[in-house]
């Protein structure tokens, strides 16, 4: 007897009926639970910025997440523009005309651009944070390394090792010089063992976390869509703010300060400094959290 099972659900909600929704977006990492909620109380990617009386105040708004599309390896690359139209597929699906915004940060801030020049009447505001109109040929290079890492991993039937490996290179540059140094503290640096334990270990133990939870071909499908990424920002008439961080080392200020000049509508451009560069959105909400806040408010008054 064949059995039709319902296919998975591919965006998630959080907060009460007929609030304003805003769509959350993160990195290549991130998936459709972005906070927790009645429906699934674990923590979600983003739990210090989004939720009950936080940043993105889950009793004031609802939250709408998607998992990231990908093909299989002989398929088509996948782009942000496909993520964008995922994005509007869970609209539709929802019954959700207007997002209040679009808040997208790293891989969802590519998303969030994409989604501004294809489907401008749909969204009211973005929030592009650590996140560009195109990838930074070091970016690229970085990321073209570590897929090398991963496609050797599975020929030689390490997978999960290539994974690991290229993760942790991955780590290094979403930190800063900066946070690697105060890991190490006042530790000698010429105890080699010391060095390994407080870099080494933090690296090999972030890798293989991230190894446990994706394949190879997930991995490589999101990986090059960062590098296939490119908006024209003269495209984007939505008005956007661009919230950069001065030591991001994947997505240097200068091409910040770029897209903020060449967006098609009204933009405002938002620099911080913080010692965890690109992982900012991550791990120092409380340098994000308060722009967040302010911007989706702003939004809010300026509907009601």
């Amino acid at each position: 007897m064949r059995i039709n099972q319902t296919p998975p659900m591919t965006f998630e909600i959080a907060g009460p009926r007929g609030a304003p929704v805003i769509a959350v977006l993160g990195g290549i990492s991130a998936s459709k639970h972005v906070t927790s909620s009645v429906s699934d109380p674990s923590p979600g990617w983003w739990e210090e910025v989004v939720g009950r009386g936080r940043a993105i105040d889950t009793r004031r708004f609802r939250v709408l997440g998607i998992d990231y599309v990908t093909r299989g390896k002989d398929a088509a690359p996948v782009t942000t523009t496909d993520q964008a139209e995922a994005l509007a597929a869970a609209l539709d699906e929802s019954g959700v005309r207007r997002l209040q915004a679009v808040v997208g940060a790293s891989y969802g801030g590519m998303v969030a651009l994409a989604f501004g020049a294809r489907f401008a009447a749909r969204a009211r505001r973005l929030i592009v944070i650590s996140a560009a109109h195109e990838s930074d040929p070091i970016a690229t290079a970085l990321r073209h390394l570590q897929r090398r890492v991963v496609a050797l991993g599975s020929e030689v039937g390490r997978e999960r090792d290539g994974l690991a490996i290229a993760r942790g290179i991955a780590m290094t540059s979403y930190l800063t010089a900066r946070h690697f140094d105060e890991r190490l503290g006042e530790s000698d640096r010429a105890d080699s063992r010391l060095v390994e334990h407080r870099i080494g270990s933090y690296l090999r133990t972030r890798g293989e976390q991230f190894a446990e939870e994706w394949t190879s071909e997930r991995y490589n499908a999101l990986s090059l869509s960062l590098d296939l990424h490119k908006i024209r920002p003269e495209d984007i008439t939505v008005p956007t703010t661009v919230i950069a961080v001065s030591a991001d080392r994947l997505v240097p200020l200068a091409q910040s300060r770029e897209l903020a000049h060449r967006l098609g509508g009204p933009s405002q451009l938002i620099e911080i400094d913080s010692s965890l560069g690109h992982d900012a959105f991550l791990g120092d909400s409380s340098r994000i959290s308060p722009f967040v806040s302010e911007l989706v408010q702003l939004e809010e008054e300026l509907v009601s």
